[in-house]
């Protein structure tokens, strides 16, 4: 009976794989445009669990940032409470009870997803709740906290300026030359 069951498995899916043979196929997607779906169809599914549901044309930063605070319970960094003995230490010695919360990094990656998946389901970007300036301004205090309570100050990354080399092969007339 579960030679029956393999066999039968088995055919089905050659012939699933028959069927869809017919279809065009597309490129499979980038490991970022497959986050950016998921985490638009998450916040689509945030959305309509809400009471009453939200419909994502009435949706604003307010939601945005509920959302961002819901999906805390989740996160996996330890953010040190400022009555904590561990409090704006690098590396503490000891567990502590202190709330796991969802990395700065990973919150600004995911608005930067949603917000451009925002623009891609139609969304006009004056009414982009996702580029709203309290996303940024909540997003800069996530990362000033984060940052103290690990006690590690956060400094931008300076973009490195490109420098334009001469050519070597073109001969440059130098000041002291005459010209001919």
């Amino acid at each position: 009976m579960s030679g029956d069951i393999a066999r039968d498995s088995a055919e089905g899916s050659s012939r699933s794989s028959v069927s869809h043979h017919n279809q065009p196929q597309s490129p499979p997607l980038s490991r970022y445009e497959s986050q950016k779906r998921r985490d638009w169809n998450t916040f689509g599914q945030y959305l309509k669990n809400q009471r009453p549901p939200v419909a994502l044309s009435q949706c604003n930063c307010n939601h945005v940032l509920e959302f961002l605070r819901y999906l805390d319970q989740f996160g996996k960094t330890k953010v040190h409470l400022h009555g904590c003995v561990f409090f704006g230490q690098p590396d503490p010695p000891a567990p502590c009870t202190c709330p796991l919360r969802q990395a700065w990094g990973s919150l600004d990656a995911l608005i930067g997803r949603l917000r451009a998946a925002y623009d891609e389901h139609g969304g006009s970007p004056e009414t982009n709740p996702f580029g709203n300036g309290a996303i940024r301004v909540y997003l800069r205090e996530v990362r000033d906290c984060q940052a103290k309570a690990r006690g590690i100050p956060y400094r931008k990354k300076k973009k490195k300026k490109t420098q334009i080399k001469p050519n070597v092969d073109d001969p440059m007339p130098s000041s002291n030359q005459q010209p001919s």
